[in-house]
């Protein structure tokens, strides 16, 4: 049974619903990254926005975090933190999105690699590696996302990326799937990583199952099931912005100090120079991300 994690309501909720904050969601089979986003746009006031901080294809299940109202802005904080995924893959097929989604065609009679050979190809692929990300993906190639030029039938050309990759674990091998725990950093596609073992044995493999397990300090443990999202549970399950940022440093701001903040002006906080700086009220909540300069901070992104 899911355990979960009791969040302190932000706002009283017999008043206006909550507006801002960090949703830890459990996204299920069968929906997008968007369909996620769409939902709990629906629940928020008007003009209130949502986005989501790292795309699930609809295949997989697990941590997709939506952030709410300022809490938006600081999704590049979310997407650069470490994220563990599980996967099956399958060995002996290959498909057109590297994956069980797209057109899968066995291969003929391929060979069965052994387990030592599986754990080498996916050893190759530790470390700051060159990926090539699949035809359909969500990104763009001039101003278009080459999944729609996939499907379109339309060439789609993409570059090899740098991608930091710190594990691959098997956990469990028998012809012919392969279950692994994967541990990386933003960017990485693991469909490719099937893709690129499967080409390193010579038979061929295709994702089956994914689910993300952690985007840093949100877990799959920890996360929601879309479906128990509403208007009287939402205030309960946003986490407050300060996650996003949780790798930063803390400057705790006086009244003085927090209005000099709203005015773009620098404040007194020890960091070393050209660190980062989560500027935080009395109550511990964010109001700005700054640069430190010496004994001073200079805000550069105001939220409060």
């Amino acid at each position: 049974m899911r355990t979960r994690r009791t969040i302190d309501v932000i706002l009283d909720m017999d008043g206006p619903p909550p507006s801002e904050g960090v949703l830890n969601l459990d996204k299920p089979p069968g929906l997008t990254s968007r369909d996620v986003v769409n939902r709990v746009a629906r629940l928020l006031p008007r003009k209130v926005k949502a986005g989501h901080a790292g795309t699930l294809d609809p295949l997989a299940t697990g941590v997709l975090v939506i952030c709410v109202g300022p809490a938006t802005r600081l999704i590049e904080y979310i997407q650069r933190m470490g994220k563990t995924y599980r996967s099956t893959f399958r060995l002996g097929a290959r498909s057109d999105t590297h994956d069980v989604d797209g057109v899968v065609v066995p291969a003929d009679d391929p060979r069965v690699p052994d387990l030592a050979e599986i754990e080498a190809a996916l050893a190759s692929q530790v470390g700051v590696v060159e990926q090539l990300p699949p035809a359909y993906s969500a990104l763009k190639i001039e101003g278009r996302r080459a999944y729609d030029l996939a499907r379109a039938g339309e060439a789609v050309v993409l570059a090899p990326r740098p991608v930091r990759i710190d594990e691959i674990r098997v956990l469990g091998y028998e012809w012919p799937r392969i279950d692994v725990e994967i541990t990386c950093g933003g960017g990485t596609y693991i469909r490719s990583i099937a893709r690129d073992l499967g080409e390193a044995l010579g038979c061929g493999a295709i994702m089956e199952a994914l689910a993300r397990t952690r985007i840093g300090v949100f877990s799959q443990e920890e996360a929601v099931a879309v479906d128990d999202l509403d208007r009287d549970t939402l205030g309960q399950f946003l986490r407050p912005s300060l996650d996003a940022v949780a790798g930063l440093p803390r400057v705790t701001l006086d009244d003085a100090a927090l209005a000099d903040v709203r005015l773009g002006r620098k404040v007194p906080g020890d960091a070393e120079a050209g660190a980062e700086v989560a500027l935080v009220d009395a109550e511990g909540r964010l109001v700005a991300l700054g640069e430190a300069d010496g004994r001073l901070v200079q805000p550069r992104k105001v939220l409060a």
